[in-house]
């Protein structure tokens, strides 16, 4: 009997423990409980594999789809114009144009922008396409790649924003392989670093004209359930000696000790830095402050960049179902998940934030946004 009792006490803990299992990874992919016990299940009950399993599904139709129907009516209106010329020599012009494979649409002014200064919640950004001697630009934006609605649209939308604020440095989380090509193939005067090949992955961008690409490196994170590290890179910048690093925290609520074991990765990788190196971290924490709290806090020398701006309340929540529609969701929530901390070197160049504002809060065309998260675009004066 008492044998009994204990297989039926072990069977309600396996069955507690995946249905746990399956409310994570539907919360990660954006699907319901069903779809998750078929993914846990054919891959047994190991997460990791799962989500890859998920995540191998063939994504670029979701873009073929849309740029098929975008490129037929960019091909349609160059035909028009080319048959409608009568300057042989014009035409030929655009024609060498249209069989251009690489263009780089961060070099454009945004459809729609009638200037060069935005104004988002009524504090104005800094000048865009002027790079200011000794400042340095950052944006760093969870993309949402997972979301595979208006994809294509929105990975679009976020070209538009590098050309509207020419950041010297982009880091993106949650990219899938279909978004990065897409935007290596638009971002061209970029050099990219991503932090992994399969299902989706974090990823830095460094503009060539400024940054001085050295060397790169991925830390894993050694209990990570969905697929998370931490990718760094060294760089150069106007002589300075940089290191650059994004990642993105383990997500929902119940994880949070892994998510407090991750940071402390990061700090301690932040400690290893020699000090004569200045250190700038940008990225989706899914942090909330009692998590900071309990890791001792932030480590000697290190600022969170909206905590050293005066915690302006405007730009204060990057994920904030009140404001942005693109999750349907029963419940209102609004959240500093997404972080930017910096380690400047001591003088003479000591680096200094100087300016913060969140991006990507104007709708796109299909209605949505760029992501369910909003964008951070900060710069840093010496």
């Amino acid at each position: 009997m008492a044998s009994a009792a204990t297989d039926v006490s072990a069977a309600d803990g396996v069955e507690k423990t995946r249905l746990l299992q399956c409310e994570e990874f539907a919360s990660i992919t954006g699907t319901d409980s069903a779809v998750a016990q078929c993914y846990l299940a054919e891959n047994d009950w190991e997460m990791e594999r799962a989500l890859n399993s998920f995540f191998e599904a063939d994504m670029e139709s979701v873009f073929d789809v849309e740029f098929e129907e975008g490129t037929r009516k960019e091909n349609d209106s160059t035909e028009m114009k080319r048959k409608s010329s009568e300057d042989p020599e014009t035409s030929n012009k655009r024609l060498k144009k249209t069989e251009t494979d690489c263009i780089d649409l961060t070099s454009e002014e945004p459809s729609g922008s009638s200037s060069t200064v935005s104004v988002v919640n009524g504090t104005a950004a800094q000048p865009v396409g002027e790079e200011a001697d000794g400042k340095l630009s950052l944006l760093t934006w969870n993309v949402d790649g997972l979301d595979t609605l208006n994809l294509a649209e929105r990975a679009r939308g976020l070209c538009s924003y590098l050309a509207l604020y020419t950041p010297d440095v982009v880091l993106l989380q949650e990219v899938v392989p279909p978004y990065i090509q897409y935007i290596r193939k638009r971002a061209v005067s970029y050099t990219i670093i991503e932090g992994g090949e399969e299902g989706y992955f974090t990823a830095l961008m460094l503009k060539k004209s400024r940054v001085k690409f050295l060397k790169s490196e991925i830390i894993p994170y050694p209990m990570t359930q969905m697929m998370r590290n931490l990718l760094i890179a060294q760089v150069n910048f106007q002589g300075q000696e940089l290191c650059l690093m994004t990642s993105h925290f383990e997500s929902c609520k119940n994880q949070s000790n892994e998510r407090m074991n991750q940071l402390q990765l990061m700090f301690g990788k932040m400690r290893e830095t020699p000090e004569n190196t200045t250190i700038i971290f940008g990225g989706d924490t899914n942090l909330r402050d009692t998590e900071v709290a309990k890791v001792g806090g932030l480590p000697t020398g290190v600022c969170d960049v909206w905590e050293t701006l005066g915690r302006e309340e405007h730009c204060r929540y990057t994920w904030d179902t009140k404001a942005n529609g693109n999750k349907s969701v029963p419940y209102v929530s609004r959240c500093r998940f997404d972080r930017v901390y910096l380690r400047p070197a001591p003088q003479p160049h000591k680096m200094a934030v100087d300016h913060m504002v969140l991006v990507g809060q104007e709708k796109l065309q299909c209605g949505r946004y760029v992501s369910d998260h909003w964008g951070i675009y900060c710069t840093f004066s010496t």
